[in-house]
């Protein structure tokens, strides 16, 4: 199983259409759009941390997830739109999605009952599941985005995992679920290593 929640990207990228041209016409540059999201993801993620009892933070975490998966689009889309695509906003592309998932992620560590060990293991196996992807690269292939957890994947089950840690779920469910996002993460790194290494033959 390879489907993704980021196979349902172009329809996404076609409701953005309005404010990719709004952005264009402000004179807003890639390289701003990626720095300014993983601020914003930085300050949520330290609210977060700050006040892991806060049931509001937790259930607007949903929220906040569907804003970076917009404005990460974006960042694209208008590299794309204005031809300013350019070997740093590649980088900058990676590097602040690493940034940013930890920063909302971790957090969850410090939510009453979620196991701490077991958050901490799925965030470490959600960046090799980057890595991998990324891997197809240094081979000289696409880089891969296979699922059944990519980075859509992800914030999917963190946004559910957020509104159950809000509303006061058992640590049965919340732990459970994320036993299930583990399991997914490692078929993930399997499909992406499996889908690499047969375009290079």
């Amino acid at each position: 199983m390879r489907f993704s929640v980021y196979q349902l990207k172009p329809r996404f990228q076609q409701l953005l259409q309005p404010l990719l041209q709004r952005l264009a016409r402000w004179g807003i540059s890639p390289n701003q759009l990626t720095l300014g999201t993983t601020a914003l993801m930085l300050l949520y993620g330290t609210a977060l941390a700050l006040a892991p009892g806060n049931a509001a933070l937790w259930a607007g975490l949903p929220l906040v997830l569907l804003v970076r998966m917009a404005l990460n689009a974006l960042d694209g889309m208008l590299a794309n739109a204005t031809g300013q695509k350019t070997p740093l906003g590649a980088v900058l592309n990676e590097l602040c999605d690493q940034v940013s998932d930890a920063a909302l992620y971790l957090p969850f560590a410090l939510a009453s009952g979620i196991h701490a060990g077991l958050l901490v293991v799925v965030v470490m196996a959600a960046s090799w599941a980057e890595f991998t992807g990324l891997a197809a690269l240094a081979a000289g292939k696409q880089r891969r985005f296979d699922g059944p957890m990519g980075k859509s994947d992800r914030a999917v089950a963190f946004g559910l995992l957020a509104l159950m840690v809000g509303g006061g779920a058992a640590p049965i469910w919340t732990n459970g679920l994320l036993v299930v996002v583990l399991v997914l993460l490692g078929w993930t790194v399997r499909n992406r290593v499996r889908a690499a290494t047969q375009a290079a033959d």
